[in-house]
């Protein structure tokens, strides 16, 4: 044990200590955080780009008084002819744009709008709806109905949806929280095994290739090695993880304070149903509140943490076989997908199979198997999972992780020695069959 402990210390501060992982662990955030700026920046240029200039010559009658300019679009009725109007705006670089309405335009309902450069989606939708609205007015208006009667109508049906507990009583809870949040952490999920694992198997790899684990494992045993390697690199893992949660969320809070109110416009401008969301949250209709309070945070979080270290044991059992099998990075394929394939295939299901029916056959058992159990059980948790059903899949993912290990540990003693042969799925059943 101590000598397990002696290379968990080794495989930790050699890495931590090195010049690369300190510049990925605190560039990474910066980037993030320089995306998110960038992508608020260009979100504001495209706003101020998109703000539209239209001219309108009104041939109807009636029809530009009622056209009221607002954030996107500002009307301005032409009182030169059409000619003239063209040699006005041509050539501009801005968003310049001349409305047509025809003298029949009541019975073609047809108009036209000419833009001094490609035209704009945007404009063309914001100009196609004011003008709709004026034509039902005015449909209306014929009719003998009254407009403000059929704007006031609401024939939207709000589901409140509340979640029975085992007392009876009824609590608030939303499913669409749920799904993001599941979404959210397979991905993290999936990410995290698969970058970790594969940096043990290239440590491994890079011993085998300097030979250096021949000069090592005249000290240990193989088994020693390869957990010494599995819990030092999963250590530097976490510590990489947790830095980046932790500057991550500073540095967004730090660029969300210091951008203020202008956030807050650009997330309104560029999320047209926040505003229905309020009115269904003033009708009673959505909560965002009750609906994160539904979510059980420190029983995800507990989850999170057990079975993500319960994955990554497990699955990093299996890339370090790999890389005891090969020579280098290049002959890792034909080994990396049968193994990974568990993890894709169920983190393809996470996206819509698992939260459309959490508690069915298929996500139950998916979140049972040790192969598939990291991701899909961290689905099912914000859907409310059953406290047996979560101890007997972490207790099942520790009895994979113990099997593993342990078949790993076969083909590990004998692969990191082995050079120059390229190995195959046959040949790895015969290492594991070696005996002492």
């Amino acid at each position: 044990m101590n000598k397990i402990s002696l290379i968990i210390q080794r495989e930790y501060f050699s890495r931590v200590k090195k010049k690369s992982f300190l510049l990925v662990t605190f560039l990474a955030p910066i980037l993030l955080i320089g995306m998110y700026v960038g992508i608020f920046f260009i979100m504001k240029k495209s706003m101020d780009d998109a703000h539209a200039t239209v001219f309108v010559l009104d041939n109807q009658g009636g029809i530009s008084e009622q056209l009221e300019s607002d954030k996107n679009v500002t009307y301005s009725k032409s009182n030169v002819e059409l000619q003239k109007q063209i040699e006005e705006i041509k050539g501009e670089k801005d968003n310049v744009n001349i409305l047509i309405i025809p003298e029949n335009f009541y019975e073609t309902k047809q108009i036209e709008l000419l833009s001094s450069g490609k035209p704009n989606m945007a404009t063309q939708s914001v100009v196609e709806k004011h003008i709709t609205t004026i034509l039902q007015a005015h449909q209306y208006e014929e009719l003998g109905i009254d407009a403000k009667v059929i704007r006031d109508l609401d024939s939207q049906v709000r589901v409140h949806t509340k979640e029975l507990t085992d007392t009876g009583d009824a609590k608030d809870s939303n499913s669409a929280i749920a799904l993001g949040i599941s979404i959210a952490l397979a991905f993290i999920i999936y990410f995290s095994l698969f970058l970790y694992g594969t940096q043990v198997m290239r440590g491994i790899i890079e011993e085998k290739s300097n030979r250096i684990v021949e000069v090592i494992i005249s000290s240990v045993k193989p088994f020693q090695l390869m957990m010494g390697k599995i819990v030092g690199i999963g250590l530097v893992g976490l510590t990489q993880f947790l830095l980046w949660v932790v500057l991550t969320a500073g540095l967004l809070s730090a660029a969300s304070f210091a951008m203020g109110s202008s956030a807050k416009e650009i997330s309104a401008s560029a999320s047209p149903n926040i505003e229905q969301m309020e009115k269904a949250q003033e009708s009673g209709g959505f909560n965002l509140d009750a609906a994160l309070a539904s979510i059980d945070f420190p029983e995800l979080l507990i989850c999170f943490f057990f079975f993500f270290i319960g994955g990554y044991l497990l699955y990093s059992a299996l890339f370090a076989a790999v890389g005891s099998a090969v020579d280098n990075e290049t002959e890792t394929n034909q080994f990396i997908f049968p193994i990974t394939m568990p993890l894709l295939f169920t983190y393809a299901l996470s996206v819509g199979v698992i939260p459309a029916n959490p508690h069915g056959t298929v996500a139950t058992w998916l979140s049972f198997i040790p192969l598939t159990s990291p991701i899909a059980m961290l689905v099912r948790v914000p859907y409310g999972v059953p406290m047996w059903q979560i101890v007997t899949s972490f207790l099942l993912l520790a009895a994979g992780f113990l099997l593993t290990t342990w078949v790993a540990a076969r083909i590990y003693r004998v692969g990191i020695l082995m050079y120059g042969k390229k190995a195959s799925f046959k040949e790895l059943i015969k290492w594991f069959s070696y005996k002492r």
